[in-house]
């Protein structure tokens, strides 16, 4: 059976990939205990020992604003780690799964970045996944590059589970509105992972890289606006006061990093490649919304 080796299997993408991808093969997602992501040497001794046939990198350092001040390690995971694997895929003739982030462009203008657009990071997280970007893109190995944004989903760390509780908790928010992009769940990027792995290994998709995100774009405010109508559509209790959820510029919501106003990304290279059209991200959020709905159900949750 083919052995499928899946690093960041704890994180939000990695958890739906170990779901998805079980269709074609044994999944391997060693976690933290396991697997020190940090420690070079681990890393190649046990992709030595595992020996897969394909690697899907989801791991990646994505705490934006503690990057700044731990460059090193942003760039040990986000940089050298890409390139350590690519490395290994390309010697063994493996295909790499690699996932980049909207960061790596400069985050100006209003029209939708294609994947030959000019990069320029305005961040350390930003310029240490555009070198992993770069890294893999030279290794010469099989690659797949899947550049996505605003990723979230019913478990883990992310801005939808943030909003539910803050509105549970509080009757007035104040909310960034001048950031436009397309919230991304991690099961929707599990899948057409999957897909593009078919096309890949039937020679009907080229590797490369390609943009991953849902149709339509919005604000963080127009994003958390929408989480509170469909929470309240479906019965949950909540404080905040729909009145006075009020939209800020970035400037009144100052960060360590520098974030992209502009973060649209363009994914109709990907809708060619594979047949299909990228939902639209409200459809998306329905659907997450209702998982952790239900999920937030279960005894411990």
């Amino acid at each position: 059976m083919r052995r499928i080796l899946v690093l960041g299997g704890n994180g939000q993408v990695g958890f739906e990939l170990q779901r998805t991808l079980s269709v074609l093969g044994e999944i391997k997602a060693p976690g933290r205990t396991e697997l020190d992501l940090a420690d070079a040497d681990a890393v190649t001794h046990h992709v030595q020992a595992l020996a897969p046939d394909m690697i899907v990198n989801a791991a990646a350092y994505t705490a934006v604003d503690k990057a700044e001040e731990e460059p090193q390690l942003a760039r040990r995971l986000n940089a050298e780690l890409p390139a350590q694997l690519a490395k290994y895929a390309n010697d063994r003739q493996i295909p790499l799964v690699h996932y980049s982030s909207d960061y790596v462009y400069p985050g100006d203008g209003s029209e939708a970045w294609q994947e030959g657009a000019e990069t320029g990071p305005s961040s350390v997280y930003g310029s240490t996944k555009l070198a992993g970007d770069q890294a893999v893109q030279a290794s010469g190995c099989q690659h797949l590059i899947l550049r996505t944004s605003w990723v979230y989903s019913a478990r883990g760390h992310n801005f939808m589970k943030t909003m539910l509780r803050l509105a549970r908790e509080r009757s007035a928010l104040r909310i960034v509105n001048d950031q436009i992009g397309a919230p991304t769940p991690a099961r929707l990027i599990a899948d057409v992972t999957l897909m593009a792995l078919h096309g890949l290994q039937q020679g009907r998709v080229d590797g490369g890289l390609y943009h991953l995100a849902p149709r339509g774009t919005t604000s963080w405010h127009g994003f958390a606006g929408e989480i509170f109508r469909l929470a309240r559509e479906a019965g949950e209790p909540l404080a905040v006061d729909p009145s006075q959820v009020a939209g800020i510029p970035t400037s009144e919501y100052p960060t360590p990093a520098v974030r992209p106003l502009n973060s649209r990304l363009d994914v109709s290279r990907i809708e060619w490649a594979l047949g299909v059209c990228m939902p639209d991200w409200r459809s998306q959020l329905a659907l997450t919304l209702g998982e952790r709905l239900e999920y937030s159900q279960l005894p411990g949750q």
